[in-house]
């Protein structure tokens, strides 16, 4: 009996050690799909940026022509920025006195799309500051950061930013409302490319206001505030004509349920 008990045992070590084999090799085999598909999502990758690079080239001369026309729309750009959602916020009064000076905007990927991009204002010469560009660039690098250039703004005497010093507090991803928009250009510290938000203003006008600007030119706050008005009133007005409308509703049936009580009272007495 304890021989057959031995004889159990190391059979069951022995399928034990075969099941152990068996999960091993099907980890290698899967490991090796794993990495097959790594190869072929960096193939992926690979083909997209080039295919990306090949649409920037054939999008750039169209985004000049764009320029061209919105060159003779009076104040496109200080319309679009103010009718925006988020970038309306950011413009002081006297930014958008400057704005009125904007001539063009550029939004420009580097050759190789993930090294970085750069954002560029034209203005018409204006009695604010000497440039007649101002340029905010974000390189990618390889470690991981993100360099932020930008141009250095040379305000004319007696103009600049308040008390010519910037208000922001550091790390702010954009600036306060009751700040100048053009502090932006001042932020320019290194950053974690993995930080949540590299630059929010940046971000917005790169992949929401460039792509289709005509939209927020298009669209005026002020008109839909005045529609959101105009169905406030509209829903009070149906509110009122419901409740006097529920009130004599409710005075017709008290008076009828009185005439029941004094019908029934006569009936009672005749009785």
């Amino acid at each position: 009996m304890v021989a057959d008990k031995g004889k159990k045992l190391k059979a069951a070590e022995k399928g034990e050690d075969e099941i152990d084999v068996d999960l091993v090799v099907s980890i290698e085999k899967l490991q090796e799909i794993q990495d097959d598909l790594e190869k072929i999502n960096e193939e992926a990758s690979d083909k997209v940026l080039e295919i990306e690079q090949k649409y920037n080239e054939i999008r750039k001369p169209v985004y000049d022509k764009r320029n061209e026309i919105i060159k003779s729309i009076p104040d496109f750009w200080l319309t679009a920025f103010l009718s925006h959602p988020a970038l309306g916020e950011l413009l002081t009064e006297e930014d958008q006195k400057i704005f009125k000076y904007l001539s063009s905007m550029d939004v420009e990927d580097f050759k190789d799309v993930k090294s970085g991009y750069s954002i560029t204002f034209t203005f018409n010469p204006n009695p604010y500051f000497e440039n007649t560009k101002l340029t905010k660039t974000f390189t990618f690098r390889e470690e991981g950061t993100t360099e932020i250039t930008a141009t250095p703004i040379k305000w004319k005497e007696g103009m600049g930013l308040p008390n010519g010093v910037n208000h922001g507090n550091k790390g702010s991803k954009r600036p306060l409302p009751d700040e100048s928009f053009f502090s932006w250009f001042r932020e320019t510290q290194e950053k974690d490319i993995h930080d949540e938000v590299l630059d929010e203003v940046a971000e917005i006008i790169k992949e929401d206001l460039w792509p289709n600007p005509l939209t927020y030119f298009n669209n005026d706050p002020d008109e839909e505030d005045a529609y959101g008005d105009e169905e406030d009133e509209e829903m009070k007005e149906t509110m009122c004509i419901h409740n006097i409308y529920g009130r004599e509703g409710n005075s017709s049936d008290d008076e009828e349920e009185e005439e029941d009580d004094d019908d029934d009272e006569d009936e009672e007495e005749e009785k």
